[in-house]
């Protein structure tokens, strides 16, 4: 199970579900506290900022982010939850939810994984650009992009309300 939030519920969310994975996305500067129960070698911490396109000074979500994002969900044994957050819990970890969901289901349907997304997440709004990379990567011939972009822009909000993703379906 994936587990998505915020930045100010991480430590809430991997003691509610005994998580003993971490994956963080934050831009550089943005402090993580990595939660006792979660060992040093099963944190990831990706620095980049929540943004699309090339902006000065911003760390672009690029090929090495989502290899690396990838490379630690497939060392993931699923034996106990995996936590994923960003700042607001909205972009750039739904984002990563659904990439790993589609990498560990690699027979799942994207469309009905998108759609599961936002039935979840009202306010879900997949960082595009780590969609992209990712539907190279997975070579999934743009059927990850096209279905995050039918899904649209999620509900506004200052922080997404955490929630659980199923690999499975």
């Amino acid at each position: 199970m994936i587990h998505v939030c915020s930045l100010s519920k991480v430590e809430e969310t991997v003691t509610k579900t005994g998580a003993e994975r971490l994956l963080s996305l934050l831009a550089a500067g943005t402090e993580v506290t990595r939660p006792a129960s979660i060992a040093r070698e099963n944190h990831l911490h990706l620095v980049m900022h929540d943004i699309a396109v090339a902006q000065d000074g911003m760390t672009m979500p690029g090929e090495e982010h989502v290899r690396n994002l990838l490379d630690f969900a497939r060392r993931w044994d699923r034996a106990r939850p995996l936590v994923v957050h960003c700042y607001a819990g909205i972009s750039r970890s739904t984002a990563s939810a659904y990439i790993i969901a589609a990498a560990l289901a690699p027979k799942r349907d994207e469309v009905e994984l998108a759609e599961t997304l936002r039935a979840l997440s009202p306010s879900a709004t997949p960082n595009p650009r780590l969609i992209s990379v990712a539907d190279t990567l997975l070579d999934r011939n743009g059927r990850m992009i096209d279905a995050i972009q039918a899904i649209g822009r999620g509900a506004d909000a200052f922080e997404g309300t955490p929630f659980a993703l199923k690999i499975d379906g």
